[in-house]
């Protein structure tokens, strides 16, 4: 594999410029470095501070630009200098060879400043005046760096100039614009000398797309293919035959006989980096559809934010027969659950596996060994798809989904749209679990993914999603989504006017042997039927009485019944997670939000301007009648008059 560079277009790919910001102590250097890579000359005087000098496109085989902003080290262009800090791609810190103090400075100012602004832009460190250095006291720029670099790791690379003599001018801005187009760290540890683990995955992928008679090992054809897709150039022979002698003497295991093997592709890349040959790799990631943080890069990806806010993301029947596919092949004991470590297989691709954090983390049912199954896999999916339908596109080519991304996904019918037919045609569904505390919302999650019930409050987790599928009539499954909505943020919830876009059934869970978790769940039901009479998303609403295993107050089916009665709901379900008595609740939450229309509540409010409405529509109708009654009665009039104009004459 040669180390190449793409040739045409930027390898950078969007970059207009790399803007440098140019900074060092008084009479270090600064303006007369960058008169003299502008001019190709030195010049014998300069200002202060220069304006912005501009090398151009060509002057650097990236074909990018580079704007060069100088500064003024004094107290009154303080201000100046943090903004330019603050604008840079890149840092250019100079010191001056003949005075070893400013070469100080650098540690014990000019780098905790940098840290001071939160300036993220790689540093390359300039030894200016190079020619002045005393002949008698000779220097090694990597001893003196080497343990300045390793305390403050946002340094790239160091180098030593001299505008007099025309030394390492150019070299100057190009190591800082390599660093801003080729940047060292999302790839390779400096400490550990290792790839990064992101980069690892990356090439993994990158690696496995191109051996496509998946044996583990690129042959010579697939190595060429490689090559060609990367750098527009073949191999010859000899450059194969170079490469694998390469590997082989460093890393036996990088070759076998069927060709270059993961191991030997991956230390090539670790080796292009070490020699600074960057852009290598970051061709090979470019090419490849990756970003600067080895991510795919979200332009090549379908566009999902033009859907309305009623509308949800699920996956295609052509998605989901892939990712079955790709579960069998992970399962490696064949018994129909994934491990942990085959989890982290399957997606040893990706950035890193996306299920490991909140939302996504002890959200599914898992066996008892702890292992999740193709039903909870697939369901763990469908929460991301329905949460962040991009991500999950992203993570589905990371897998290896490799037809066309509009395939993988579909935008579903308004939920507006759906209650006027009277029927959604949803297969995903999202209830939100609203509640007073300790009325049991977090118990009703943990539940539907099949964990125990804990009796003392604050024993169970707090699990803000779970998601499972449910058996529906006629053989169908759906899959439910369940999203509990903490008490105290309910009204901030609200706040937003599509807070309930999303959401295809509301519960209203309430603690049925204490009177004020009932009151309090009452009045989260008129703040949410309120609020979805206001926006228009009014949704399908249950009341669940839980901990039916304890003694109720006297009048609590009355009282919750006369609720349910006023707002045109169904009556509670009387539920008991403690003796499993479920009573069908997920069916039945699952089965209001397909007969959407149904369960709506309403509130007076809602009542009154659904009356107002009604005479509205019937006043216009009137006077709509009205009106074509006296455009009839004119035009009778005129016909009359006309009539009795002819018999005159």
């Amino acid at each position: 594999m040669s180390g190449g560079s793409v040739t045409g277009a930027p390898v950078s790919g969007r970059r207009s410029t790399v803007r440098v910001a140019v900074v060092g102590d008084r009479g270090t250097g600064k303006s007369s470095l960058i008169a003299a890579a502008a001019s190709e000359s030195f010049p014998e005087s300069v200002s202060p501070v220069l304006p912005l000098t501009r090398l151009p496109a060509d002057y650097y085989p990236d074909g990018v630009p580079v704007t060069i902003i100088d500064t003024a080290s004094s107290l009154e262009g303080k201000a100046k200098l943090e903004e330019e800090l603050k604008r840079a791609d890149a840092v250019v810190i100079t010191y001056a060879c003949d005075r070893p103090e400013t070469l100080n400075r650098l540690q014990t100012f000019w780098i905790p400043e940098i840290r001071r602004l939160k300036v993220k832009a790689p540093v390359v460190v300039v030894g200016c005046k190079l020619d002045l250095r005393d002949e008698q006291f000779p220097v090694s720029l990597e001893l003196v760096m080497a343990p300045i670099m390793q305390q403050f790791r946002e340094i790239e690379t160091c180098i030593e100039c001299s505008a007099a003599n025309l030394v390492q001018i150019p070299e100057v801005f190009y190591y800082a614009q390599k660093a801003v187009l080729h940047p060292t760290a999302p790839l390779f540890d400096q400490e550990s000398q290792t790839l990064k683990p992101r980069c690892i995955r990356a090439l993994k992928r990158i690696f496995i797309l191109c051996d496509h008679d998946m044996d583990s090992a690129l042959n010579d054809s697939e190595l060429n293919e490689f090559q060609v897709k990367c750098f527009n150039a073949p191999l010859q022979p000899a450059e194969i035959v170079g490469v694998k002698r390469v590997v082989q003497e460093r890393v036996p295991e990088g070759v076998n006989d069927r060709g270059l093997t993961l191991t030997g592709f991956l230390f090539l890349h670790a080796l292009f980096i070490e020699k600074g040959r960057l852009e290598t790799t970051w061709a090979v990631l470019r090419k490849f559809g990756y970003n600067d943080d080895i991510e795919l890069c979200k332009e090549n990806l379908p566009d999902l934010s033009k859907k309305a806010p009623d509308q949800s993301v699920e996956l295609t029947s052509e998605a989901v027969d892939f990712l079955i596919g790709i579960f069998r092949l992970f399962d490696s004991n064949n018994d129909g659950a994934l491990q942990d470590s085959e989890l982290d297989e399957l997606f040893s691709t990706a950035p890193e596996s996306p299920w490991d954090e909140a939302p996504y983390k002890n959200s599914v049912e898992r066996n008892e060994f702890g292992d999740i199954r193709l039903s909870g896999f697939l369901a763990q999916w469908d929460l991301m798809t329905l949460l962040d339908p991009s991500k999950s596109l992203a993570y589905l080519i990371y897998l290896g989904y490799s037809n066309d991304p509009k395939t993988a996904l579909r935008v579903t019918r308004k939920r507006t749209l759906d209650i006027k037919k009277q029927l959604s045609d949803r297969h995903v569904y999202q209830c939100f679990v609203f509640g007073p505390k300790n009325a049991g919302k977090s118990t009703l999650l943990s539940s539907f993914v099949g964990r125990l019930f804990q009796n003392a409050h604050g024993l169970a987790d707090s699990y803000s999603y779970t998601v499972n599928t449910v058996d529906q009539l006629r053989g169908t499954k759906k899959t439910l989504i369940l999203h509990e909505i903490q008490e105290d943020d309910v009204k901030q919830f609200l706040s937003s006017k599509d807070s309930l876009a999303a959401c295809d059934v509301a519960v209203f869970v309430y603690d049925s042997s204490d009177e004020y978790s009932l009151k309090r769940a009452s009045a989260l039901l008129m703040d949410v039927a309120r609020r979805g009479e206001d926006t228009g998303y009014g949704v399908p609403c249950l009341f669940i009485a839980f901990k039916d295993d304890l003694d109720s107050y006297s009048m609590a089916i009355r009282d919750s019944e006369a609720i349910c009665q006023e707002m045109k709901i169904d009556a509670p379900i009387s539920i008991s997670a403690k003796k499993r008595e479920m009573n069908d609740i997920f069916w039945r939450i699952v089965n209001a939000a397909e007969r959407c229309h149904l369960s709506v509540p309403e509130t007076e409010y809602g009542r009154n301007m659904k009356q107002y409405r009604r005479l509205v529509n019937h006043s216009l109708m009137f006077a709509s009648v009205g009106a074509a009654t006296a455009v009839v009665v004119m035009a009778a009039y005129r016909a009359y008059a006309s009539r009795k104009s002819h018999s005159a004459s």
